[in-house]
């Protein structure tokens, strides 16, 4: 899994780093054997996140895996464990991504 960059909104003091407020932008590639399973849903439930879906790629014939340019928002915390619930499902995971284009 590259590293992932997240970046704390928070700016009062708190000396808990993994309870600010933080965001990162990925994009992950969703691989067709998982095409019925609602990862992204399972996402910001079992991880408290919020997440804005920026851009998606997926095949008009279900045959092919999705890509899905993903904003996420949570603690930090949250965010880690969201990315290693995706590498556990061996979900390719890109960050540091262009803001223009695929």
């Amino acid at each position: 899994m590259a590293a992932v960059k997240i970046t704390t909104l928070d700016t009062a003091q708190d000396t808990e780093n993994s309870s600010r407020l933080a965001q990162t932008r990925i994009r992950i590639q969703i691989p067709r054997q998982y095409q019925q399973d609602p990862i992204i849903s399972q996402l910001a439930t079992r991880h408290h996140l919020e997440i804005n879906i920026l851009a998606a790629i997926l095949g008009a014939n279900g045959k092919d895996s999705g890509w899905f340019d993903l904003h996420l928002v949570g603690t930090e915390h949250n965010i880690r464990d969201a990315l290693v619930y995706l590498g556990d499902l061996n979900i390719n995971i890109l960050s540091d991504l262009e803001t223009d284009g695929w």
